[in-house]
């Protein structure tokens, strides 16, 4: 990839002094090249949420611009939302994606939910409550197996961030896709902001970013499989 980078958090990055997004965040440089994002996140995905067509009258008639809303994450501990307006839909969302970009944050997952105790990140480590406009979401953990019990909007940020499963309630406009999202988003970042204790962190299994996630009996299962292919051969 062609790129010049202008700020000191690029030009640490493409030297390779930085090769992590967790250790890109640490450095509390702000992030203002979405180059650098897709340097540290090759594998990052994007979600258009919402398309909105914005309308004003003006003197010379009527203008009418898009108001795009998209999700970025690599579904291992790391999403962005960004929004962005344009004359043309493609354009717009390529602006919104970048946007995005540059809001990515790092997440806490864990197993908070005391039906559980898994011992592996697959859900939130406690409950979050984000606020957008009128929008006020709840998340809480949930065992293995539950799934996402979210809105659909929901749904696809948690997913993107790399949350399995995860108890959800909104109250107010949800039909404000917008909001929606921000809300979710605003209660994700939570997650990274809330301070704890070093006990309470081996307790829930809580991790922070990218985690290769390893569920026991799905092991046990492969190591199975394994030893009836060596009997066979």
């Amino acid at each position: 990839m062609e790129w010049t980078p202008k700020t000191k958090l690029g030009k640490m990055v493409m030297s390779g002094e930085i090769t992590s997004m967790s250790d890109a965040l640490a450095t509390k440089l702000p992030l203002r090249e979405p180059e650098i994002v897709d340097v540290l996140l090759p594998d990052l995905k994007d979600e258009v949420i919402d398309v909105n067509m914005v309308q004003r009258m003006t003197d010379s008639g009527r203008r009418v611009k898009f108001a795009i809303t998209v999700a970025v994450g690599n579904g291992d501990g790391f999403i962005g939302v960004g929004r962005a307006k344009g004359k043309e839909v493609g354009p717009a969302i390529r602006k919104a994606i970048d946007n995005a970009k540059l809001n990515i944050i790092e997440i806490k997952r864990g197993c908070g939910s005391w039906e559980c105790g898994c011992g592996t990140p697959h859900s939130l480590p406690f409950m979050v409550v984000g606020r957008a406009g009128s929008v006020e979401v709840t998340f809480k953990p949930a065992p293995r197996g539950v799934s996402l019990a979210v809105g659909d909007v929901a749904k696809i940020i948690l997913q993107l961030a790399g949350i399995k499963d995860a108890w959800g309630f909104a109250r107010g406009h949800t039909k404000t896709t917008v909001n929606y999202a921000l809300a979710t988003f605003d209660a994700l970042m939570k997650t990274s902001v809330l301070r704890i204790t070093e006990e309470q962190e081996k307790r829930l299994k809580i991790m922070s970013g990218r985690v290769t996630v390893h569920f026991p009996e799905q092991d046990a299962n492969i190591d199975q499989q394994r030893e009836i292919t060596g009997q066979e051969g």
